[in-house]
């Protein structure tokens, strides 16, 4: 008990930090009704994104470091596939950030949680 305590100010604190930092890019009209890799067609309605390597359900916090504007998006998705960049997402979590027009941004991403309909998603 007493070495959890111990512990707890540090998970606390690695729970805080971004598990990456870098470029994201969104991507939709010409995806809307497609599979994703993890098998859900592609809406670009919904606050969505791919990621190459975080398990398929995997809720993650993308701040866009320009304007602070946050938004919430799940991994259903491989990708991006353009050099350089750490996450690609719907038009509607593009929105939510304010990158929709500039199509490119620095963002900070952060694991918050995780959806209960993708089984490998820890």
């Amino acid at each position: 008990m007493r070495l959890l305590l111990l512990a707890l100010p540090l998970l606390v604190a690695c729970a805080k930090a971004p598990i990456s930092t870098g470029k994201a890019s969104w991507y939709g009209p010409g995806f809307r009704g497609k599979p994703t890799a993890s098998g859900e067609r592609f809406r670009p309605g919904r606050r969505t994104a791919a990621h190459k390597t975080l398990p398929f359900g995997t809720v993650v916090k993308v701040r866009n470091a320009d304007n602070g504007k946050t938004v919430r998006v799940v991994i259903n998705d491989r990708g991006p596939y353009a050099g350089g960049r750490v996450i690609d997402l719907s038009k509607k979590a593009a929105r939510r950030v304010g990158m929709l027009d500039a199509g490119v941004a620095t963002v900070e991403l952060r694991v918050v949680g995780c959806k209960n309909r993708f089984d490998r998603c820890q």
